[in-house]
């Protein structure tokens, strides 16, 4: 089966060779290709298209308008393989990779997507210290043994491209660039609506780089509260479901605090709460008429 990897990039030239050359051993010509979806920046970056060897396929979409979803979802449309694999670029791919991904969607035919694994590259503790847990790393483990999980997670994934077809693209309005975020969830919700499942692929590994300079509070907060407003965007929820989880979540935090609780603990509160917040958020100005 032929496999488009689909890699989503804004401003991070290096990040993306670093990516493109874990990639180049593992590509066979007229199997793979490799598709760059690069959005928001003032023009396209240079790619030495050499980085990933001479014979494997490489095409490069370029939109200055800021948007992961709208360019991703160009890219799709003409990609050419039956499994389209999606990618972040501040990653790095193990070694078989792209054979693992092969492997699971040949083995596995009850699975329309895959929710691929994602560990950290370097130890967070050694290179963040304390402020580790506001990192806010995507990472994925549940374990050795391919199960059956509820979503997707951007950074690492994958479909059926017959899958997508069937339920549609990306919504535009969520992800990097637009509202920010759970672009993958609300896909993943469609795809379950749909009647299809979504595995998870252990042996799919990726390495996601660890910024120090993102274990920030105010950052991880930020994001926290973004998330909860992108899941208004798509989601149904009423105003006493919102106001419940707002209060719960501000007790739980009020809690946390005053027993003295770890900062992993007060991350994971405080993330509660900005998320319930964010909501709120969006009550307030999605509100019709408003």
């Amino acid at each position: 089966m032929k496999v488009s990897i689909i890699i989503a990039t804004h401003a991070r030239p290096d990040s993306l060779t670093r990516l493109l050359a874990s990639l180049a051993t593992q590509l066979r010509a007229g199997e793979h290709e490799v598709l760059i979806a690069e959005n928001g920046t003032p023009s396209p970056a240079r790619i030495d298209r050499s980085s990933i060897g001479a014979e494997a396929e490489l095409i490069h979409l370029h939109e200055a308008q800021a948007g992961k979803c709208r360019v991703q979802n160009r890219t799709i449309a003409i990609a050419r393989g039956e499994i389209i694999a999606c990618l972040d670029d501040d990653l790095a791919v193990a070694d078989g990779y792209v054979a693992a991904v092969e492997e699971f969607f040949g083995t596995h035919p009850e699975f329309a997507a895959m929710k691929g694994r994602i560990l950290a590259a370097e130890d967070p503790i050694a290179k963040a210290g304390a402020m580790a847990p506001y990192l806010d790393l995507p990472i994925a483990d549940h374990g050795e043994n391919v199960v059956e999980v509820r979503g997707v997670l951007g950074a690492n994934m994958a479909f059926r491209a017959a899958a997508l077809r069937q339920v549609g693209p990306f919504d535009e309005r969520l992800g990097p660039g637009a509202a920010g975020h759970e672009e993958e969830t609300e896909m993943s919700q469609r795809m379950r609506r749909a009647g299809l499942q979504i595995g998870y692929a252990p042996r799919a590994l990726v390495w996601h780089e660890v910024d120090a300079s993102r274990a920030n509070r105010e950052r991880f907060i930020r994001i926290a509260r973004e998330r909860g407003y992108c899941r208004m965007l798509h989601e149904q929820h009423s105003s006493y479901e919102v106001w419940t989880k707002e209060v719960v979540a501000a007790a739980r935090l009020a809690i946390a605090r005053t027993t003295g609780a770890s900062i992993a603990r007060l991350a994971r509160e405080e993330r509660r709460l900005a998320i319930a917040r964010g909501m709120h958020d969006g009550l307030r100005r999605l509100k019709p008429g408003s």
